[in-house]
């Protein structure tokens, strides 16, 4: 497993519920006797059918006992027996029971529920999460043999002391998990703990995944040791295992069931006033202010923006920090120094944000007229976009603004604030051969914004090339709505398979995911020419395809293709898990 889904982070405070809930459907369900609540001594008459298997750990591949095994809209629902074995027995394909209607519902419920007479099954147990490698339902025939995998939860704990060997009583624990967004990995925040009274945190229902902690800043109020208007003392951020800065903070990789054990300590210091004026700017509640130690973005510090006095002021213990504002369409930035004393900053000037101008040439063989439309003029078959490149901060970017009026025929992305940013391109015609700036290929490195910039040049194609094949093992199988969203297609998956075709690094080519059809063919249309790395899973994959370093781990995955312009390859592929 190569990546952490943010949003199992959320599931640790609904999962209890939610198992309790369904225990509760588990005694609701009239055609669920107390003989199959148990798995055991099932004989179906002539009139009846079973529907039965095992929930299996995912990593030791061993029965968990006492799982929670149901399908969707809780119609079936059992407790699995000591050898992690369930089994229901239905009537007959078709038939309709009083015994499968609920308590207080008028009408009989329809026990075959799912395509062609099939169920939609899951499990769940505290301490167990869904495998992310395998579907979350499972789609059963009556009479076959089901397997379901639950992978277990990692967890991470610790305990913050304050120098003195004190508990740090209440103070914010943050969990942050490095993900993937298009293409591109980031930092982002997860759940928040509160040490208790043994300065105690615990973060669990953690799928494996690579992971950094941090405490909340938090000021000193004891009112035994605080002096009224005397010198403010407080606990500044540490991020584990004890630096100051998120940048250099070690990573914590989990793997699953694994107990990581994180503890830290906080000292007590000094914090002094900082006032940065606003030069330029008059009462403005939309102004956002962002603290950076030593300029490298991440969680901690705070500063806030006073209106009545247009100013930025707050508390900052001893350092060098980059105080950054950001309003819409304007952005302003100081560098501070505190040192034992107040802070009376140079006045920061907000600036507008810059904009860029897109200048397209195409080299178009095909003569098929190129759509138009009233928003953005000629090039309406054309969406750039600028994303933000950081791995952590706002995700600040911009696309291309609509027209001025019938005679506009620019493309610009404006309000764009100093910083590097990804240039997507994507396009319903043809193909990006290349997009660059200043001699900056935007394919593979990111645009900069600073004091100038030069236009982005790109060239568009249609002499595309193609790629086509069939993925092994996936022929038959009905897709179910299961698993994480996908970056190309947000919601819920049907798919058999997923193939994605990723740039090599030093290739021209462009990432590209193809559905698979439910024989097992996939064929892509329009792919840029270049060298692809072809994979194919079973279930959506969030790729690091713009990281180099993050495809290393895919380096033995799939098929190399080699694509020349108009050129059709055709691959033969096999299903790739994820833990490989």
């Amino acid at each position: 497993m190569r990546r952490a889904d943010g949003s199992s982070l959320q599931r640790g405070l609904q999962r209890n519920c939610i198992y309790a809930t369904s225990l509760v459907v588990l005694f609701a369900v009239g055609f669920i006797c107390a003989q199959q609540a148990s798995g055991q001594g099932l004989q179906p008459d002539n009139g009846q059918s079973t529907l039965h298997g095992t929930v299996i750990n995912s990593v030791t591949h061993e029965p968990i006992a006492r799982a929670l095994v149901y399908s969707s809209g809780d119609r079936l629902a059992m407790l699995t027996d000591s050898e992690g074995r369930f089994e229901f027995m239905l009537p007959k394909a078709g038939t309709e029971s009083r015994s499968g209607a609920l308590e207080g519902q008028p009408h009989p419920l329809r026990l075959i529920e799912g395509p062609g007479g099939r169920f939609r099954l899951m499990a769940r147990k505290p301490g167990f999460l869904d495998d992310p490698n395998e579907r979350r339902q499972v789609l059963a025939s009556p009479g076959s043999e089901i397997t379901i995998s639950l992978i277990p939860e990692a967890v991470i704990r610790g305990r913050v002391l304050v120098s003195a060997g004190d508990a740090a009583v209440g103070i914010g624990v943050q969990l942050f998990s490095r993900e993937v967004q298009e293409g591109v990995l980031r930092w982002m925040p997860g759940p928040l703990a509160r040490a208790n009274s043994n300065g105690e945190f615990r973060f669990a229902e953690l799928l494996p995944g690579v992971y950094k902690l941090a405490t909340h800043e938090m000021m000193d109020n004891d009112p035994v040791i605080t002096v009224p208007d005397g010198q403010p003392y407080g606990f500044a951020p540490v991020y584990y295992p004890g630096v100051t800065d998120f940048a250099a903070a070690g990573t914590i990789p989990l793997a699953a069931g694994q107990t990581f054990q994180a503890d830290l300590s906080i000292v007590r210091q000094a914090y002094y006033g900082v006032r940065i004026p606003v030069a330029n700017e008059g009462p403005n509640p939309g102004i956002n202010v962002t603290v950076s130690v030593q300029g490298h973005r991440g969680p901690g510090y705070s500063l806030g923006y006073n209106m009545a006095k247009q100013r930025i002021e707050g508390l900052l213990p001893n350092g060098n920090y980059l105080v950054e504002a950001t309003t819409p369409g304007a952005t302003g930035a100081v560098n501070i120094a505190v040192a034992d004393a107040p802070v009376e900053g140079s006045s920061m000037a907000l600036t507008r944000d810059g904009s860029i101008t897109v200048n397209v040439k195409e080299e178009f063989t095909s003569t098929d007229a190129t759509p138009t439309g009233s928003s953005r003029g000629p090039r309406a078959y054309l969406e750039v976009r600028a994303e933000a490149a950081d791995d952590f901060g706002p995700q600040r970017g911009g696309s291309l603004r609509q027209t001025r009026g019938p005679n506009d025929d620019s493309l610009v992305i404006e309000d764009l604030a100093p910083g590097r940013y990804w240039v997507r391109v994507r396009s319903s015609r043809g193909y990006v051969a290349a997009a660059t700036t200043g001699g900056v290929d935007l394919l593979h490195e990111p645009l900069v914004i600073g004091s100038g910039v030069t236009p982005v040049e790109i060239t568009m194609r249609d002499d595309s090339a193609q790629v086509a094949g069939t993925v092994a093992g996936v022929s038959g199988i009905l897709a179910t709505a299961t698993g994480p969203a996908s970056p190309a297609s947000p919601g819920a998956s049907t798919s058999p398979a997923y193939v994605y075709c990723v740039p090599l690094p030093d290739s021209p080519g462009q990432f590209q995911q193809l559905s698979v059809s439910t024989d097992g063919k996939f064929n892509s249309a329009k792919m840029a020419p270049g060298s692809y790395r072809v994979m194919a899973f079973k279930n959506p994959q969030l790729l690091p395809y713009r990281d180099p370093e993050g495809m290393r781990a895919y380096e033995t995955t799939g098929q190399i293709v080699h694509l020349a312009a108009g050129q059709q390859e055709n691959v033969q592929l096999q299903i790739t898990s994820s833990s490989d």
